[in-house]
């Protein structure tokens, strides 16, 4: 009797176990995908209309029953994630380069990955607290920079295990040939395996600015938020995630239509960075 013969008992218990799993995939991807769906549906629906007034990126954030928009809090979001932004990639592809081509398989560099995803799994709240008791409980006051170190360090550690492994992905081979032709290590690093990863690295830079956008957590301790137009970084910086949450949370129907608003285009930004990043890891692959 053949092993894949209908009649086969062993060949029947298997297939209906294979159906079965299937099933249960199927049916946690349509569970999953119901929710997104709903989510963004929900988002379009209440602030998509917010989106089409020009209003929105020309006025800044109102009082309570007067008619504004979000022009500081998108201006101050813009600059807040540029500069943590600035602040974490040069030490994330510096750290996840001693990682893969010169730690490699030490014990520093062991315990410098366990570290790194320790953080990378850490609360932004706590990152937060951590900005404001070294930094803003120092200074005694809240400031656009304080929140872009704090941004900066959830930037650090993703920036980190992307670049370390699209460095580890880079073939020996290529290294070898470099170094056999009589280049130096740093520019067999800089000339060849950085051209080589420089995809994978520009992705894991975009999925970290798309981790940051939304951070509320951390600008609330550090940031905090400013009513009227402010590109000071040593002073109070208005902010998207921010005023969101505390339109939000507001009684005034204005407030709540401005803060569906910002949330719809923070969800179509983060949303875009993603897609992006994606079809630049496809590209490379």
């Amino acid at each position: 009797m053949s092993a894949v013969s209908p009649t086969n008992p062993l060949y029947r218990t298997r297939r209906r176990k294979h159906v079965a799993m299937m099933l249960m995939s199927a049916l946690a991807l349509g569970f999953g995908l119901f929710w997104l769906v709903w989510i963004l549906a929900t988002l379009l629906y209440e602030g998509g209309s917010a989106l089409l007034r020009a209003s929105l990126y020309t006025q800044m954030t109102p009082p309570p029953g007067s008619d504004g928009g979000l022009a500081n809090a998108i201006v101050g979001s813009l600059v807040i994630v540029g500069v943590g932004t600035v602040l974490g990639t040069p030490i994330g592809i510096l750290a996840g380069t001693y990682l893969a081509e010169f730690g490699k398989r030490s014990r520093l560099a062991g315990a410098t990955r366990f570290l790194n995803d320790v953080l990378l799994s850490a609360p932004s709240i706590v990152i937060g607290l951590f900005v404001y008791a070294v930094f803003v409980s120092q200074v005694r006051h809240f400031s656009g920079l304080a929140g872009a170190f704090a941004l900066g360090l959830i930037v650090i550690p993703v920036v980190v295990r992307t670049t370390d492994d699209m460095l580890r992905l880079v073939p020996n081979s290529l290294r070898e040939a470099a170094a056999a032709l009589g280049a130096p290590a740093w520019k067999i690093v800089t000339l060849v395996t950085y051209r080589a990863a420089r995809t994978g690295i520009l992705t894991g830079i975009l999925l970290a600015v798309a981790r940051i956008s939304g951070e509320t957590a951390p600008l609330l301790f550090t940031a905090l938020n400013n009513q009227f137009w402010s590109t000071n970084l040593n002073a109070p910086m208005a902010n998207l995630p921010v005023v969101i949450f505390q339109f939000a949370m507001s009684p005034y129907d204005d407030w709540n239509r401005l803060a569906w608003g910002g949330a719809t285009l923070i969800t179509l930004a983060v949303l875009f960075l993603n897609i992006v990043a994606r079809m630049l890891f496809r590209k490379r692959t």
